[in-house]
């Protein structure tokens, strides 16, 4: 896959890196800003904002660590968020990112076509609880539109990336022409107590992929924070009853990774050996 770099704008409006972003993509006729929920009602003074666009409200889950995104669409962004932000709104979010076409090129159906896929990315990328209560309907384009939507798509993902939320990301694919940890080699632990574990080294942390197994019990000098960890992963369902991972997980180190796994203190660097050996 032939891959080109990227020229990509940030305008802070205020002149504060905590207030509202504009971000622009070099060669592309699409447009992002990036709003905090108190910044929304002074958004009149953007009339671009009043067109047909693609949104993510993003908030934080207060049991686990978990953040919440909701996926949108309006012919009438600015009114739609406006309406995100009365008291009969959402009330989860706190920052949202709207995407939008400087040449109003965007319609109804292409909105509804870009919410439709980000959604599904989204769960498929499980990095965040997708708010929406139901599936956002398809729409049908054509040949063209659904190639020119594609890149838009292409664009929404890495944009969002770069603004801090990788909603639509996979935490790991191994052996993927598409991601760039492809090359970075997948780990394993076989260990005592049923600890049967595979793992990668990302750009983000260590990632224990799912499907991975712990061990069923924990040594009696096992750390306390290795104890509390494992307790609130089985309680949240990343790990479930048979001691399995239910989806890939990062950790900050290899080193808690290979605890959590092994239910022991241990050095994740020498703990996670290749397949091979």
């Amino acid at each position: 896959m032939v891959t080109f770099g990227k020229t990509i704008s940030l305008f802070l409006i205020e002149g504060d890196p905590n207030s509202r972003w504009v971000c622009e993509l070099s060669n592309w006729n699409g447009k992002a800003y990036k709003i905090p929920r108190i910044k929304v009602h002074g958004c009149f003074d953007r009339p671009d904002l009043a067109a047909c666009g693609i949104y993510f409200l993003f908030g934080k889950n207060d049991i686990d660590e978990k953040s919440i995104v909701y996926i949108g669409e309006s012919e009438n962004v600015y009114n739609r968020l406006l309406q995100h932000d009365s008291p009969t709104g959402k009330d989860f979010w706190n920052e949202c990112i709207v995407f939008i076409s400087k040449d109003n090129r965007l319609n109804k159906a292409h909105i509804k076509y870009l919410e439709h896929k980000c959604y599904f990315l989204a769960k498929e990328a499980d990095r965040y609880f997708v708010e929406n209560p139901t599936v956002p309907a398809d729409a049908s384009l054509t040949e063209a539109e659904q190639a020119e939507m594609d890149e838009f798509l292409y664009n929404i993902r890495l944009i969002n990336n770069v603004l801090g939320h990788k909603v639509l990301e996979p935490i790991a694919v191994i052996n993927s022409d598409n991601n760039a940890e492809a090359d970075t080699p997948k780990l394993c632990i076989r260990a005592a107590r049923g600890a049967d574990a595979e793992g990668q080294q990302t750009s983000e942390g260590f990632v224990v992929l799912k499907g991975s197994k712990v061990a069923s019990t924990v040594t009696r000098s096992c750390p306390n924070y290795v104890i509390e960890l494992r307790k609130k992963l089985i309680e949240t369902n990343v790990i479930n009853s048979e001691w399995v991972f239910t989806e890939n997980k990062i950790f900050g180190s290899p080193s808690t990774a290979a605890a959590v796994v092994m239910g022991r203190s241990a050095n994740g660097l020498t703990e996670w050996r290749p397949e091979s050996l």
